[in-house]
């Protein structure tokens, strides 16, 4: 049997707010839970009695109302709580004083602190702002902004009047935004002057502009300025600037407008690889209720606590982020690249805030195991008590480097979602081992199960990923679908009245899960279907190269196997390392594995968050056009893919 890498010691298993809430459970309804397993078994059994008992837990602010859900059964239309009163933003701030409730490091890595009292005052000064330009319930606020205060502020502002907020990251690209901005129709825009990655500063002037011109629901600009105290002539018509909202109020108590529990609360926008980028509605109780389970029975964020987790405004985890206020956590924001200055620069950042959850990327993770940083070595991490990692598939080696070189008294947290919950179906648990290259558990209340065309698979097959009950962070659906048929094709056309999430997955012995890859880039060689996570855990392990893409071609009726690699600088791609990558593949995989060529390349695409897009590549070799340029964060590099055709 695996042995398990990290077990949690008794106290912080008693400890935790996971085992609290199960106590509470078994009191309340005569009941005892012998392991995680049974709890999450009666908490999908039992959903209606278990929500409301999440909710009366974490204390949300509002009146929860009578009726439980709607339309149960048919989840495409399913209401949870449809007679609740709450605001989002109101829950957020219920913490009060003169303790951080933000710390930041600023593209000039300037560190900013806002006590919780000042968190108050500036949300309540651009809500007053908002609302005498005449945003209420329904209204759109959208913002091109990098992931600094300002951004969480009126973000709270526009949720305590009942509107919805969407924003992208300002390295979007002008075509990028117009096509998401202009589905929604914001009637306020949101903006910061500049930004800085890798200390190479970037101006947005001319994007700005374009928003405005081409998108007339926009009424209002609100500008931030990071980097000069000056306004371009060609936006002072019709722009505020932060500065000057702060001059004009003055800090009053906030007015939060109540909002019914399905009411909509942000739009995110899917990464646009397969066409459009669809406008995903996400409804206020959802999110909330979601995010408090997450955080405080899956992360065992308790108030205080210093959360930190490496995200754009462009990715969902920064909405996953900013909800930790709501269990009185404190933000941790960086805005730069997480190399720059120095590879190290993430945890120098969280010794000296003292982060207690530390959240990233798969690949970042593995940039740093390839660059050889031993963060352990450099920094006290001592109040280092989660690791979370996202994004793509976190392999077995990479869990091998973060308990040999980061911390060995830890909770490596592998945590898959997604954009379409703006949550997760796995997670971590304080309670429970970590083992080697697993997803510990499948969240409460989430009743995920894998099928194949057939139905539910044993145990270790591999399959699809299925939700096959409703739950409250379902999508309100997609913003001007109004006959519902993008969202019906989009997670409910493959299974009838099942959640299709479009992940390759298989369950373990523990309860966790394994992810293979993408469904829609699974490789079929002679009809063996193939998760391409398989294929990078054997590549990736060879120290020449950074990273790989793997993609079926069709040729001569049946289906070869296509490996891009990144390698090194230096190294190139001889016929020994091919040879030693096919026998990697071979050995730890199967002789189906094996691709049938191997190229090397200078880069992968990736989207904005970081993913492989496996289907740009897909395309390129077939000789297709790639349907959205602008849902890669690197573009220009898929014209080296045409090698393959």
């Amino acid at each position: 049997m695996n042995r398990p890498q990290w077990v949690p010691a008794n106290k912080r298993v008693q400890d935790s707010i996971l085992s609290r809430f199960k106590r509470q459970l078994e009191s309340d309804f005569g009941l005892e839970f012998a392991s995680y397993q049974e709890l999450h078994k009666w908490s999908v059994a039992n959903n209606q009695d278990f929500w409301p008992a999440l909710w009366d837990f974490c204390g949300v602010i509002g009146q929860r109302g009578d009726r439980v859900v709607i339309q149960k059964d048919v989840m495409e239309e399913a209401a949870w709580f449809p007679d609740a009163r709450l605001n989002f933003a109101e829950n957020l701030l219920r913490t009060s004083g003169d303790t951080p409730a933000i710390i930041a490091r600023t593209g000039q890595l300037l560190r900013i602190e806002i006590s919780w009292d000042e968190l108050h005052d500036q949300v309540s000064r651009v809500a007053q702002h908002l609302r005498n330009l005449g945003v209420g319930k329904g209204d759109r606020v959208a913002a091109i902004t990098s992931n600094c205060p300002e951004a969480v502020v009126v973000m709270l502002a526009t949720s305590s009047l009942g509107g919805i907020w969407t924003s992208v990251s300002p390295d979007f690209g002008e075509a990028g935004i117009l096509e998401r901005f202009a589905q929604t129709r914001p009637s306020i825009l949101l903006s910061i002057d500049e930004y800085r990655y890798g200390g190479k500063r970037f101006e947005l002037r001319t994007k700005i502009e374009a928003v405005l011109n081409e998108i007339p629901s926009i009424c209002r600009l609100i500008l931030i300025q990071h980097y000069s105290d000056s306004v371009p002539a060609q936006l002072r018509e019709h722009c505020d600037t932060w500065a000057g909202i702060f001059q004009r109020y003055s800090g009053q108590p906030i007015e939060f407008e109540p909002m019914g529990f399905n009411d909509p609360l942000y739009i995110l926008y899917s990464s646009g690889t397969t066409g459009k980028p669809k406008c995903i509605v996400h409804r206020v109780g959802g999110v909330l209720l979601q995010h408090l389970k997450e955080h405080q029975l899956h992360c065992d964020i308790q108030p205080a606590d210093r959360v930190f987790f490496y995200t754009t405004c462009g990715w969902m985890m920064w909405n996953w982020l900013v909800s930790a206020l709501a269990s009185g956590a404190t933000l941790i924001l960086y805005d730069e690249s997480p190399f720059y200055p120095t590879n190290e620069v993430l945890f120098e950042y969280a010794e000296q805030e003292g982060v207690g959850l530390f959240g990233t990327s798969a690949s970042y993770l593995r940039q740093l195991e390839k660059q050889e940083v031993s963060p352990r070595r450099l920094f006290n991490l001592s109040a280092l008590k989660t690791l979370c990692s996202t994004g793509s598939v976190l392999p077995p080696e990479s869990f091998d480097f973060v308990y040999r070189e980061i911390k060995e008294d830890l909770c490596l947290a592998s945590i898959a979602g997604g954009t379409d919950i703006i949550s997760c179906f796995t997670l971590g648990n304080p309670t429970l081992p970590v083992y080697r290259g697993e997803c510990q558990c499948i969240g409460l209340g989430m009743d995920v199960q894998v099928w194949d065309e057939n139905g539910q698979c044993p145990m270790g097959a591999q399959g699809e990923l299925v939700c096959c009950s409703s739950f409250p962070s379902q999508p309100w659906g997609f913003w001007g679908d109004d006959s519902g048929e993008r969202y019906h094709d989009a997670y409910f056309s493959r299974f009838n009245n099942v959640w299709h999430h479009g992940d390759f997955v298989s369950l373990t012995e523990h309860g966790g899960m394994v992810f293979h890859g993408r469904s829609d880039t699974t490789l079929n060689p002679a009809g063996v279907r193939i998760g391409t996570a398989e294929i990078y855990r054997q590549v990736e392990t060879i120290p020449e190269i950074l990273e790989s893409a793997a993609v079926g071609q069709q040729i001569a009726g049946d289906e070869r196997v296509l490996l891009f690699v990144k390698l090194k600088e230096g190294f190139r791609l001889d016929q020994q390392l091919s040879d030693q990558i096919k026998a990697s593949i071979r050995t730890g995989c199967s002789p189906r594995h094996v691709p049938a060529k191997i190229f090397q390349v200078a880069d992968i695409p990736k989207t904005r968050s970081g993913k492989i897009v496996e289907l740009a590549i897909k395309q390129i070799i077939h000789n297709q056009p790639v349907k959205n340029i602008e849902a890669l964060a690197n573009p220009e590099s898929l014209d080296q893919f045409k090698c393959a055709l």
